[in-house]
């Protein structure tokens, strides 16, 4: 089965690094996220990715600190995901570029709108860190500018849960599942899926969001084949 998409944008939650562990960075989990992702520029795709900082920083978790400063904090986790998983490509020969919102010129790369995309057409993944450079905006909101800026061709949101459902599964066993939901739908129902900013922006530049289960990385293909996996966020809420 061909590439249903030409161009991606892949966003990890920091949680997801972390494996089994919950904390930190899991390196098996890296290098069998990295892998599918090989297998997906190896059809052609072109991939950028914006991965969170939860598994190392949350912005709520300094409850006794300025919102503002935590938050850069968090960006700072997110520089340290996207630079192992930089890392963990790089092993398998992915060429592979770290852009930041924050300039840090030793480590990686300023974010530049055309030179992302000039990566992207030779075949580079590139890797956004430190969201949108700044506070009281989610790495969610980044993916979704970012992808908007770089013409991505639809938001892959890779989450704990397979797909979106209309409760908690873990708590309620009769949640029930969407299959295709539509951009009102998100921000009518409080579905949790991302915050309303990022959905918004979606919303407004028509950009689909495909929601899937990050517990097997084999999704990554899947979801870019165009299998039927997940919830598909788009105008209509059709499939």
């Amino acid at each position: 089965m061909k590439a249903k998409y030409k161009r991606v944008l892949l966003k990890i939650s920091g949680e997801a690094l972390a494996g089994p562990n919950g904390f930190g960075l899991d390196e098996p989990t890296i290098s069998s996220i990295s892998e599918n992702i090989k297998k997906v520029t190896d059809m052609g795709v072109q991939v950028s990715i914006v991965v969170g900082g939860g598994n190392i920083w949350r912005g709520r978790s300094g409850e006794n600190m300025d919102r503002t400063r935590a938050d850069h904090m968090g960006m700072l986790a997110t520089a340290i995901n996207a630079l192992a998983l930089c890392s963990a490509l790089e092993n398998l020969e992915v060429p592979t570029r770290v852009q930041t919102a924050i300039e840090m010129r030793q480590v990686a790369e300023p974010y530049i709108r055309g030179k992302a995309i000039r990566h992207l057409d030779k075949g580079r993944v590139v890797i956004f860190g430190c969201g949108t450079g700044n506070p009281f905006m989610s790495t969610d909101t980044a993916a979704a500018l970012r992808a908007v800026e770089t013409e991505a061709d639809v938001i892959l949101l890779a989450k704990k849960v397979d797909a979106v459902y209309d409760s908690d599964p873990n708590i309620n066993p009769n949640a029930k599942k969407y299959d295709a939901l539509s951009f009102s739908d998100i921000l009518s129902k409080n579905l949790g899926v991302m915050d309303s900013t990022a959905a918004s922006l979606c919303r407004d530049n028509n950009l689909p969001i495909l929601v899937f289960g990050l517990n097997d990385p084999v999704n990554i293909v899947r979801a870019v084949k165009g299998e039927k996996i997940g919830t598909l966020v788009n105008k209509d809420g059709k499939l």
